[in-house]
């Protein structure tokens, strides 16, 4: 399977386990063949021998009550490279409502609003954001997050980790940070970039209160 879903991401695996899935969830057996199909569709990848192959390693595995129901962990850790898996957890355990919960916690941190935070901030940061939404985690939990975090996003090893980033991997319903895609460039242009979203969240704040 390694081979075959190697270029797997959370973000595909989870869109097309919501298209498949039950309210509760679980994806039954008689939907696996129609999931998997998309998955290697998505992947460019053909093989009805191979997709068989498939479909019976992951019962064989997940369906472990033999109730014919499959948990999305249990599928993503069959399926999943390791990195891509820890995000999807991550996004699973951190269901923010809207990118303005969002920036409501990383403007606490990023108080110069240049777009990133340190190691040591993003401890903080992941800390609170669970918190808020009453999500308890191990002193050693939540240092594995952030090493995880710092490992697969700091590319220039500099020690902090990019707004934009963060924004990628958590499950937002609607991520209007998205829009904002920051090239390389100055301080003050990401620091004028950044004032702007800032501003963004402002009125969208208020007008939920009025709301």
């Amino acid at each position: 399977m390694e081979s075959v879903f190697r270029g797997l991401s959370a973000a595909v695996f989870l869109d097309t386990w919501t298209q498949f899935s039950q309210d509760d969830g679980l994806l039954e057996l008689r939907s696996l063949d129609e999931f998997l199909r998309c998955l290697m569709k998505t992947l460019k990848t053909r093989g009805v021998s191979e997709q068989q192959v498939l479909r019976e390693t992951l019962v064989s595995r997940c369906d472990v009550t033999g109730d014919g129901r499959l948990q999305m962990e249990q599928v993503a850790a069959a399926l999943l490279p390791e990195q891509e898996n820890f995000l999807l957890l991550f996004r699973r355990e951190t269901p923010l409502d809207n990118s303005v919960e969002f920036m409501r916690i990383w403007r606490c941190y990023d108080t110069d609003s240049s777009g990133y935070i340190s190691a040591a901030e993003l401890k903080s940061f992941l800390r609170d954001l669970l918190h808020q939404h009453n999500r308890q985690i191990t002193a050693a939990k939540l240092e594995e997050y952030t090493d995880m975090m710092m490992k697969m996003f700091d590319k220039n090893q500099d020690g902090r980790l990019d707004l934009n980033d963060l924004a990628r991997i958590l499950a937002l319903k609607e991520n209007f940070l998205l829009k904002f895609e920051m090239e390389a460039c100055s301080h003050e242009d990401r620091r004028r970039d950044f004032e702007k979203i800032f501003a963004h969240y402002d009125v969208v704040s208020v007008n939920e209160i009025r709301g």
